[in-house]
């Protein structure tokens, strides 16, 4: 058995009973399972206790680590807490529907909680560069009428802009689109694109 892979589970749906790509979300983890790849999963609902930066946040960030009060320290606390999974993890898997062309607040509340400077990404003479190399980012995205990756698309190039700018560039978009349009074939073409994206897993026998 090689060594346990640690991977972040992120799900985005506000909807859980009902969520399509939390379902979808399952088969990444199948597939691992199939391949007999131990798994050290944390998985985090992003609608359970997520909150919002505000001018306190704002403050207590820009403040340096040294000169920061008790205050100030417990204000960045779960933007502490979400770094660290993301350090931890090798994978970072998000499941996330589009809610009116672009992420859930959830989602977007996650990304202005993580990226912070000199934590990271930082400052160099080209521009920003990520901290976080050498992990890999799963997103299956559900859409109701927008094709995926279309002009209308607005989830897609921004979570890879996110995810880049933290350092994470391999990033893998499974998409199941127009779902209100025919939900059975976009959930099948969604799950097979699983399937291919792990061949070796997906045609080993679980013994």
């Amino acid at each position: 058995m090689s060594k346990p892979v640690p991977i972040l589970r992120l799900d985005a749906s506000a909807n859980p009973g009902a969520s399509t790509s939390r379902k979808l979300g399952d088969g990444l983890f199948e597939q691992p399972r199939r391949g007999e790849q131990a798994l050290r999963l944390r998985q985090r609902d992003l609608n359970q206790g997520i909150s919002f930066i505000d001018s306190d946040w704002v403050g207590a960030n820009f403040t340096g680590a040294d000169a920061r009060s008790a205050a100030q320290r417990k204000r960045l606390a779960f933007s502490d807490d979400l770094i660290e999974e993301l350090v931890w993890a090798d994978r970072i898997a998000v499941t996330t529907l589009m809610y009116n062309f672009g992420v859930p607040a959830a989602l977007k509340a996650l990304a202005d909680l993580v990226c912070r400077a000199g934590v990271t990404f930082r400052y160099g003479e080209n521009g920003p560069v990520g901290l976080l190399e050498n992990k890999r980012a799963d997103i299956v995205v559900t859409t109701g009428g927008v094709p995926f990756d279309s002009s209308l698309d607005f989830i897609s190039g921004y979570l890879r802009q996110v995810f880049s700018f933290i350092g994470i560039k391999d990033v893998i978009m499974i998409g199941a689109d127009r779902m209100n349009v025919d939900a059975d074939a976009s959930f099948a073409r969604a799950k097979q694109q699983i399937e291919e994206t792990y061949p070796a897993m997906a045609t080993r026998e679980v013994t």
